[in-house]
Protein backbone atom coordinates (compact mmCIF):
# COMPACT_ATOMS: atom_id res chain seq x y z
CA UNK A 1 0.00 0.00 0.00
CA UNK A 2 2.94 2.05 -0.12
CA UNK A 3 1.74 4.08 -3.54
CA UNK A 4 -1.79 4.41 -2.01
CA UNK A 5 -2.70 7.81 -1.04
CA UNK A 6 -4.29 8.49 2.52
CA UNK A 7 -7.95 11.08 2.72
CA UNK A 8 -9.06 11.75 6.38
CA UNK A 9 -12.50 13.52 6.68
CA UNK A 10 -14.86 12.82 4.52
CA UNK A 11 -17.32 15.63 5.41
CA UNK A 12 -19.65 17.71 2.44
CA UNK A 13 -16.26 18.51 0.83
CA UNK A 14 -14.01 15.63 1.59
CA UNK A 15 -16.22 13.50 0.58
CA UNK A 16 -16.67 13.88 -3.39
CA UNK A 17 -13.03 15.26 -3.29
CA UNK A 18 -12.20 11.59 -2.26
CA UNK A 19 -14.68 10.14 -4.57
CA UNK A 20 -13.05 12.55 -7.41
CA UNK A 21 -9.76 10.88 -6.66
CA UNK A 22 -11.20 7.32 -6.84
CA UNK A 23 -12.88 7.90 -10.14
CA UNK A 24 -9.09 9.62 -11.81
CA UNK A 25 -8.02 5.80 -10.85
CA UNK A 26 -6.33 7.04 -7.90
CA UNK A 27 -5.37 4.22 -5.10
CA UNK A 28 -7.09 5.36 -2.45
CA UNK A 29 -7.21 4.35 1.40
CA UNK A 30 -10.08 6.41 3.63
CA UNK A 31 -11.28 7.38 7.46
CA UNK A 32 -13.56 9.57 9.00
CA UNK A 33 -15.21 9.20 12.14
CA UNK A 34 -18.25 8.05 10.66
CA UNK A 35 -18.92 4.93 8.96
CA UNK A 36 -21.57 5.86 6.07
CA UNK A 37 -18.86 7.91 4.21
CA UNK A 38 -16.38 5.45 4.20
CA UNK A 39 -18.94 3.13 3.24
CA UNK A 40 -19.36 5.13 0.20
CA UNK A 41 -16.01 5.38 -0.73
CA UNK A 42 -15.21 1.69 0.20
CA UNK A 43 -18.05 1.47 -2.36
CA UNK A 44 -16.23 2.93 -5.24
CA UNK A 45 -13.32 1.45 -4.91
CA UNK A 46 -11.39 2.95 -2.13
CA UNK A 47 -9.81 0.75 1.22
CA UNK A 48 -10.59 1.29 4.56
CA UNK A 49 -7.66 2.68 6.32
CA UNK A 50 -9.15 1.41 10.04
CA UNK A 51 -8.10 4.37 11.43
CA UNK A 52 -5.34 7.63 11.29
CA UNK A 53 -2.51 5.65 12.29
CA UNK A 54 -3.52 3.12 10.03
CA UNK A 55 -3.41 5.61 7.20
CA UNK A 56 -0.50 6.76 8.64
CA UNK A 57 1.41 3.75 8.42
CA UNK A 58 0.20 2.60 5.15
CA UNK A 59 0.66 5.99 2.95
CA UNK A 60 3.32 8.04 1.59
CA UNK A 61 0.97 11.09 0.91
CA UNK A 62 -2.18 12.14 3.29
CA UNK A 63 -4.68 14.75 3.17
CA UNK A 64 -6.83 15.53 5.76
CA UNK A 65 -9.97 17.85 5.23
CA UNK A 66 -11.22 18.21 8.95
CA UNK A 67 -13.84 20.39 10.36
CA UNK A 68 -11.38 22.81 12.45
CA UNK A 69 -7.58 23.49 14.03
CA UNK A 70 -8.39 21.54 16.60
CA UNK A 71 -9.45 18.68 14.78
CA UNK A 72 -6.63 18.85 12.07
CA UNK A 73 -3.56 19.04 14.86
CA UNK A 74 -5.00 16.31 16.94
CA UNK A 75 -4.98 14.05 13.46
CA UNK A 76 -1.59 15.40 12.51
CA UNK A 77 0.07 15.68 15.84
CA UNK A 78 -1.68 13.90 18.37
CA UNK A 79 -0.88 10.36 20.03
CA UNK A 80 -2.23 8.22 17.35
CA UNK A 81 -2.27 10.59 14.62
CA UNK A 82 0.12 11.15 11.70
CA UNK A 83 3.14 11.83 12.87
CA UNK A 84 3.75 9.52 15.65
CA UNK A 85 2.77 6.70 12.68
CA UNK A 86 4.44 7.67 9.45
CA UNK A 87 7.90 7.21 7.89
CA UNK A 88 10.05 10.60 7.08
CA UNK A 89 9.73 11.75 4.09
CA UNK A 90 5.69 11.23 3.93
CA UNK A 91 3.79 14.03 2.25
CA UNK A 92 0.95 15.46 4.31
CA UNK A 93 -1.25 17.98 2.71
CA UNK A 94 -4.04 19.74 4.64
CA UNK A 95 -6.95 21.04 3.12
CA UNK A 96 -8.89 22.24 5.85
CA UNK A 97 -9.56 26.22 7.26
CA UNK A 98 -7.73 26.27 10.22
CA UNK A 99 -6.10 29.41 12.12
CA UNK A 100 -2.92 30.34 9.79
CA UNK A 101 -0.95 29.29 14.06
CA UNK A 102 -2.12 26.01 13.65
CA UNK A 103 -0.49 25.46 9.81
CA UNK A 104 2.72 27.08 10.62
CA UNK A 105 3.09 24.68 14.55
CA UNK A 106 2.00 21.49 12.20
CA UNK A 107 4.66 22.63 9.39
CA UNK A 108 7.32 22.98 11.57
CA UNK A 109 6.81 20.07 13.59
CA UNK A 110 6.68 17.47 10.57
CA UNK A 111 9.65 19.26 8.90
CA UNK A 112 11.57 18.48 12.12
CA UNK A 113 10.15 15.16 12.36
CA UNK A 114 11.89 14.71 8.45
CA UNK A 115 8.26 15.08 6.80
CA UNK A 116 6.53 17.18 4.52
CA UNK A 117 3.52 19.52 4.51
CA UNK A 118 1.51 21.29 1.97
CA UNK A 119 -1.66 23.63 3.18
CA UNK A 120 -4.27 23.29 0.09
CA UNK A 121 -7.49 24.94 1.35
CA UNK A 122 -10.41 24.66 -0.76
CA UNK A 123 -12.52 27.64 -2.91
CA UNK A 124 -15.84 27.05 -3.91
CA UNK A 125 -18.69 25.21 -2.81
CA UNK A 126 -19.41 21.68 -1.83
CA UNK A 127 -21.65 21.17 -5.13
CA UNK A 128 -18.05 22.01 -7.22
CA UNK A 129 -16.05 19.60 -4.83
CA UNK A 130 -18.46 16.54 -6.02
CA UNK A 131 -18.40 18.05 -9.65
CA UNK A 132 -14.52 18.01 -9.49
CA UNK A 133 -14.67 21.77 -9.98
CA UNK A 134 -12.90 22.95 -6.85
CA UNK A 135 -10.41 25.91 -6.55
CA UNK A 136 -7.58 25.46 -4.40
CA UNK A 137 -4.98 28.21 -3.02
CA UNK A 138 -1.46 26.29 -2.07
CA UNK A 139 0.92 26.85 0.30
CA UNK A 140 3.90 24.64 -0.76
CA UNK A 141 7.96 24.03 -1.51
CA UNK A 142 8.27 23.93 -4.85
CA UNK A 143 8.97 20.05 -5.59
CA UNK A 144 5.85 19.37 -2.83
CA UNK A 145 4.21 21.40 -4.80
CA UNK A 146 4.82 19.31 -8.20
CA UNK A 147 3.93 15.93 -6.39
CA UNK A 148 0.50 17.02 -4.99
CA UNK A 149 -0.24 19.07 -8.14
CA UNK A 150 -1.56 15.54 -10.28
CA UNK A 151 -4.11 15.11 -7.07
CA UNK A 152 -5.02 18.62 -6.91
CA UNK A 153 -6.09 18.35 -10.77
CA UNK A 154 -8.10 15.61 -9.63
CA UNK A 155 -10.02 16.87 -7.60
CA UNK A 156 -10.32 20.05 -9.34
CA UNK A 157 -10.16 22.68 -12.06
CA UNK A 158 -8.12 25.60 -10.78
CA UNK A 159 -4.89 25.67 -8.63
CA UNK A 160 -2.64 28.49 -7.27
CA UNK A 161 0.24 28.57 -6.19
CA UNK A 162 0.28 31.02 -3.45
CA UNK A 163 4.21 30.77 -1.97
CA UNK A 164 5.48 28.56 0.86
CA UNK A 165 3.10 26.19 3.65
CA UNK A 166 1.14 28.61 5.64
CA UNK A 167 0.23 30.92 2.57
CA UNK A 168 -2.35 28.80 1.24
CA UNK A 169 -4.89 29.30 4.77
CA UNK A 170 -3.87 32.64 4.45
CA UNK A 171 -5.22 33.68 1.21
CA UNK A 172 -8.00 31.48 1.85
CA UNK A 173 -9.28 33.41 5.10
CA UNK A 174 -8.95 36.61 2.95
CA UNK A 175 -11.03 35.05 0.25
CA UNK A 176 -13.67 33.71 3.18
CA UNK A 177 -13.74 37.06 4.71
CA UNK A 178 -15.22 38.82 1.35
CA UNK A 179 -17.09 35.70 0.00
CA UNK A 180 -19.09 35.56 3.94
CA UNK A 181 -19.14 39.26 4.16
CA UNK A 182 -20.67 39.63 0.62
CA UNK A 183 -23.03 36.81 1.71
CA UNK A 184 -23.95 39.04 4.65
CA UNK A 185 -24.51 42.08 2.36
CA UNK A 186 -26.78 40.30 -0.21
CA UNK A 187 -29.28 39.45 2.55
CA UNK A 188 -29.28 42.69 4.05
CA UNK A 189 -29.70 44.13 0.69
CA UNK A 190 -32.39 41.45 -0.79
CA UNK A 191 -34.25 42.13 3.13
CA UNK A 192 -34.27 45.70 2.44
CA UNK A 193 -35.73 45.23 -1.23
CA UNK A 194 -38.41 43.00 0.29
CA UNK A 195 -39.71 45.90 2.36
CA UNK A 196 -39.58 48.40 -0.22
CA UNK A 197 -42.24 46.00 -2.09
CA UNK A 198 -40.13 45.81 -4.91
CA UNK A 199 -40.00 43.02 -7.48
CA UNK A 200 -37.21 40.76 -7.04
CA UNK A 201 -36.32 39.75 -10.36
CA UNK A 202 -35.94 43.47 -11.38
CA UNK A 203 -34.01 44.19 -8.56
CA UNK A 204 -31.23 41.01 -9.74
CA UNK A 205 -31.59 41.90 -12.80
CA UNK A 206 -30.41 45.68 -11.82
CA UNK A 207 -27.67 44.34 -8.82
CA UNK A 208 -26.26 41.94 -11.20
CA UNK A 209 -25.87 44.32 -14.30
CA UNK A 210 -23.97 46.88 -12.21
CA UNK A 211 -20.98 46.70 -10.41
CA UNK A 212 -22.95 45.43 -7.34
CA UNK A 213 -23.09 42.04 -8.51
CA UNK A 214 -21.15 39.50 -6.79
CA UNK A 215 -20.36 35.80 -7.11
CA UNK A 216 -22.48 35.00 -4.16
CA UNK A 217 -25.39 36.64 -5.30
CA UNK A 218 -25.06 35.14 -8.70
CA UNK A 219 -24.47 31.72 -7.78
CA UNK A 220 -25.02 30.70 -4.39
CA UNK A 221 -28.06 32.84 -3.71
CA UNK A 222 -29.57 32.21 -7.15
CA UNK A 223 -28.68 28.64 -7.06
CA UNK A 224 -29.85 28.02 -2.94
CA UNK A 225 -31.72 30.24 -1.02
CA UNK A 226 -33.69 31.99 -3.41
CA UNK A 227 -34.94 28.44 -4.83
CA UNK A 228 -36.03 27.76 -1.22
CA UNK A 229 -33.19 25.47 -0.48
CA UNK A 230 -30.95 25.79 2.61
CA UNK A 231 -29.53 22.50 2.99
CA UNK A 232 -26.32 23.38 3.44
CA UNK A 233 -23.43 23.41 1.08
CA UNK A 234 -21.49 25.63 3.66
CA UNK A 235 -23.27 26.58 7.09
CA UNK A 236 -23.84 29.01 8.75
CA UNK A 237 -21.79 27.45 11.74
CA UNK A 238 -19.18 27.29 9.60
CA UNK A 239 -19.63 30.25 7.98
CA UNK A 240 -18.82 31.25 11.98
CA UNK A 241 -15.69 29.59 12.92
CA UNK A 242 -13.94 31.04 9.70
CA UNK A 243 -15.07 34.52 10.13
CA UNK A 244 -13.71 33.95 13.41
CA UNK A 245 -10.75 33.09 12.52
CA UNK A 246 -10.60 35.98 10.38
CA UNK A 247 -10.76 38.26 12.82
CA UNK A 248 -8.26 36.53 15.36
CA UNK A 249 -5.44 36.46 12.51
CA UNK A 250 -6.46 39.55 11.59
CA UNK A 251 -5.81 40.64 15.63
CA UNK A 252 -2.59 38.81 15.95
CA UNK A 253 -1.28 40.61 12.76
CA UNK A 254 -2.48 44.05 14.01
CA UNK A 255 -4.80 44.85 11.27
CA UNK A 256 -8.32 46.33 12.26
CA UNK A 257 -11.02 44.59 10.44
CA UNK A 258 -14.54 46.27 11.83
CA UNK A 259 -16.48 44.81 8.89
CA UNK A 260 -15.47 41.31 9.98
CA UNK A 261 -16.45 42.01 13.28
CA UNK A 262 -19.59 43.02 12.56
CA UNK A 263 -20.21 40.11 10.25
CA UNK A 264 -19.16 37.54 12.82
CA UNK A 265 -21.56 38.87 15.35
CA UNK A 266 -24.35 38.72 12.34
CA UNK A 267 -23.75 35.47 12.21
CA UNK A 268 -23.72 34.61 15.85
CA UNK A 269 -27.39 36.21 15.99
CA UNK A 270 -28.52 33.54 13.23
CA UNK A 271 -26.77 31.00 15.17
CA UNK A 272 -28.88 31.86 18.54
CA UNK A 273 -32.06 31.79 16.32
CA UNK A 274 -31.75 28.14 15.24
CA UNK A 275 -29.70 28.85 11.54
CA UNK A 276 -26.72 27.05 12.29
CA UNK A 277 -26.82 24.18 10.36
CA UNK A 278 -28.50 25.89 7.18
CA UNK A 279 -26.64 27.22 4.09
CA UNK A 280 -24.83 30.97 5.11
CA UNK A 281 -27.30 32.00 1.79
CA UNK A 282 -30.09 31.24 4.54
CA UNK A 283 -28.89 34.50 6.16
CA UNK A 284 -30.97 36.45 4.23
CA UNK A 285 -33.92 33.79 5.90
CA UNK A 286 -33.01 34.94 9.23
CA UNK A 287 -32.60 38.60 8.19
CA UNK A 288 -36.42 38.46 6.67
CA UNK A 289 -37.56 36.80 10.01
CA UNK A 290 -36.12 39.50 12.10
CA UNK A 291 -37.72 41.79 9.97
CA UNK A 292 -41.08 40.19 10.21
CA UNK A 293 -41.41 39.62 6.75
CA UNK A 294 -41.82 36.24 4.39
CA UNK A 295 -39.06 34.29 2.99
CA UNK A 296 -37.42 35.98 -0.28
CA UNK A 297 -38.18 33.71 -3.25
CA UNK A 298 -38.00 34.01 -6.94
CA UNK A 299 -41.49 33.73 -8.08
CA UNK A 300 -42.52 29.67 -8.26
CA UNK A 301 -40.16 28.57 -5.69
CA UNK A 302 -41.78 28.62 -1.89
CA UNK A 303 -39.95 25.49 -0.18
Amino acid sequence: MNTTIGFIGLGAMGQGMALNLRRKGLCLAVHDVRPEPVATLTAAGAEDGGSIAGIARGCTVIITMLPGSTEVQEAILGADGVMTNAAPGTLVMDMSTVDPDTTDRIAQRLQASGMRFVDAPVGRLASHAAAGQSLFMVGAQPDDFAEVRPLLEAMGTTIHHCGPPGTGIRTKLVNNFLAIGLCQMNAEALTLAARFGLDLQTTLDVLNGTTATNGQLKLNYMTKVLRGDVEPGFTIDLAHKDMSLVVNAANAAKVPLPCAAIVRESLSLARAGGFGGKDFSALLDHWCEQTRLAPVRLKGEHR
